[in-house]
């Protein structure tokens, strides 16, 4: 029986599959999150009368932190939804990195898996760098 984590058990087109399904799904799923949130608040919000522009007002905790999505995403509060579905597009590519660095540490390709490092390394210090708190 093969192990799992062999370079036998998965080839490269294993691989490259498993990194373009990530992709497909993560896309599909994020698409379906946004379309659903923008027709729900189109449909309560779209006769309110235009705000305005002329002063700056912050976005409360709730759709500005990445526990405030999710929390009001479970409760089916609309503005949050539609930013869970910008956190699944940004999460799509995180998880395609991640999926490439676990086909190179299979293929033990060492130069590879440096470099994947350093690009996710990147990627959530970019994420993180723009937190608040």
């Amino acid at each position: 029986m093969k192990r799992v984590f062999s370079r036998y058990y998965w080839n490269d087109k294993d691989i490259s599959m498993l990194v373009g399904q990530i992709l497909r799904i993560g896309v599909i799923f994020a698409s379906i999150t946004l379309i659903l949130g923008g027709v729900l608040y189109l449909m309560l919000h779209g006769q309110d009368p235009i705000p305005n522009y002329k002063e700056f007002v912050g976005e409360p905790t709730s759709n500005t932190t990445i526990s405030g999505i999710i929390l009001g995403a479970s409760q089916f509060n609309i503005p949050q939804i539609i930013q869970f579905g910008v956190l699944l597009l940004i999460g799509t590519p995180i998880l395609r990195v991640m999926g490439s660095l676990f086909g190179f540490i299979i293929e033990k390709d060492t130069m590879y898996v440096i470099i994947t490092l350093i690009v996710l390394a990147v990627i959530i210090a970019s994420i993180l760098s723009g937190i608040k708190g």
